[in-house]
């Protein structure tokens, strides 16, 4: 696999990448969340709508959680695109058994309070219109690894347009304050919050 190896250079630049995108591209980026636990590291579940996702995740951390951040790409792209381990990156091999050593791997980072591990449970790009989230296996094995050390951290990300020529985005994000964090209770918790969600956008139309 390919590991992180995160870069001051690097770090800074996509920095101020990502906040001088979100301000060309967006009408408003809005940010809907409570307060997290400061003594444990975070593992963010998001949806997976678009090539914007890990820049929406990155606005987030810089503007709330400010933990270092690692994130799973598949290893063909990360090979692509090999700049990204410098702000965290590291490769997964989906449908092989090099995935465990990914895992254990993402398991690691998530030992130390300092850090946060941003995953997309879908495992792909869906529709944004798609209403039922459907998680894969691998953030079931990660949190039997890590249980007590990490607060899982739910967050939806909404975009529409309403009278605006460029999208607006809320960025909603919720603790998961359950104890079972089997695939499935996850999914159903997960999927509950994010049609809150979509009630709450609903609303400011």
């Amino acid at each position: 696999m390919i590991k992180a190896q995160h870069h001051i250079v690097y770090k800074v630049f996509f920095k101020y990448y990502t906040l001088i995108m979100l301000k060309r591209k967006f009408q408003k980026v809005t940010l809907q969340g409570g307060l997290m636990d400061e003594n444990k590291a975070l593992l963010i579940l998001a949806n997976h709508i678009s090539w914007w996702d890990g820049f929406w995740i990155h606005y987030l951390n810089l503007k709330v959680f400010k933990r270092r951040q690692f994130f799973m790409m598949l290893e063909e792209q990360l090979q692509r695109h090999s700049f990204f381990r410098f702000l965290g990156g590291f490769s997964i091999k989906k449908g092989s058994r090099e995935s465990i050593i990914s895992l254990n791997y993402a398991a690691e980072k998530l030992k130390d309070k300092r850090n946060l591990l941003f995953m997309f449970p879908q495992g792909k790009i869906n529709s944004m219109h798609e209403q039922n989230i459907r998680f894969e296996k691998g953030v079931e094995y990660l949190l039997k690894k890590v249980d007590s050390q990490v607060q899982v951290v739910f967050v939806a990300n909404v975009i529409d347009y309403f009278s605006n020529a460029k999208p607006e985005l809320s960025v909603f994000y919720r603790s998961y304050s359950g104890h079972d964090t089997s695939c499935a209770s996850l999914e159903k918790a997960y999927n509950s919050f994010y049609h809150e969600c979509i009630n709450q956008q609903k609303m400011k139309a």
